[in-house]
């Protein structure tokens, strides 16, 4: 598997577009994962983006989005996220990425009022049209499982029954080592998720409260997650997920250790390659 950056590490840090994607070549990165949002940015942004990963020898694996939205009750609302996400796809097509990482939203009202099923099936009507559009364009969403206790997807059965019920080969699960870790879900369970599954994210935490931490910062035991990762055959890029570095101006150090690190974890189960 490729090793690879999200660069939101560089943007949070306050660091320019082109030099956070050369020095992610540079630190010796194989790929990169690009944070953006294609209703914030213009056609010179885009094309600098493409333009620098390009030369960098860099391919863009995923870019990562945000739409709570989908599982709102409101049928405008859905509607709106719905082309918002579209707008992503088109933008993954556009820079060759392999994928869109998207992340669903909560349970609103704590499960009360509005039946949390009906939540569940806005949800699988809506990843169930992205994923008819991103086939069309030869990409593929990655959901993204997040450990909070309203999260619709915040354990590996809750994934499985989704992607089954969307029933769509464009739609997959990404494996978030670090949210496995606070969901307290054990590595076993990644079996589950064989020929379901397309990307990683990697960062440590403390058990407790999502972290964002360079391997080795934190308490999880990687090695137990890195080894079922490779038993299950995934292909793709293991993503570093780096946000919120308490020294921004130190940034270039923490992702520096966090490439050290998890190249290190790779290599050591044979991932790396």
């Amino acid at each position: 598997m490729k090793l690879g950056l999200i660069n939101s590490a560089w943007a949070q840090a306050g660091r320019e577009t082109a030099w956070g994607i050369r020095k992610t070549k540079e630190l010796g990165f194989d790929s990169i994962d690009i944070f953006t949002d294609p209703l914030d940015i213009d056609v010179r942004e885009r094309r600098l983006i493409k333009r620098e990963c390009d030369q960098a020898g860099l391919p863009i694996i995923s870019i990562c989005c945000v739409a709570v939205g989908l599982i709102d009750f409101n049928p405008s609302v859905q509607r709106f996220h719905v082309d918002r996400v579209k707008q992503y796809l088109d933008l993954a097509h556009e820079f060759e990425a392999k994928n869109v990482l998207l992340v669903l939203g909560e349970y609103i009202w704590n499960q009360e009022v509005i039946p949390p099923k009906e939540q569940w099936a806005t949800g699988v009507r809506t990843c169930r049209e992205l994923a008819e559009y991103a086939d069309k364009l030869g990409v593929q969403i990655a959901l993204e499982l997040e450990p909070f206790p309203l999260s619709l997807l915040n354990n590996v059965d809750r994934m499985v029954r989704f992607i089954d019920d969307v029933n769509h080969p464009a739609l997959q699960a990404n494996i978030d080592v670090s949210h496995l870790c606070l969901a307290k879900v054990p590595a076993e369970e990644l079996r589950r998720l064989k020929g379901k599954a397309i990307h990683v994210h990697i960062s440590d935490c403390d058990g407790k409260v999502h972290g964002d931490l360079p391997p080795g910062r934190g308490v999880v035991d990687f090695l137990p997650y890195l080894r079922e990762i490779k038993d299950i055959g995934l292909e793709g890029a293991v993503s570093i997920e780096l946000e919120y570095s308490p020294d921004p101006a130190r940034i270039e150090e923490w992702v520096r250790e966090a490439y050290a690190a998890t190249d290190r974890l790779m290599q050591e189960v044979g991932l790396r390659g």
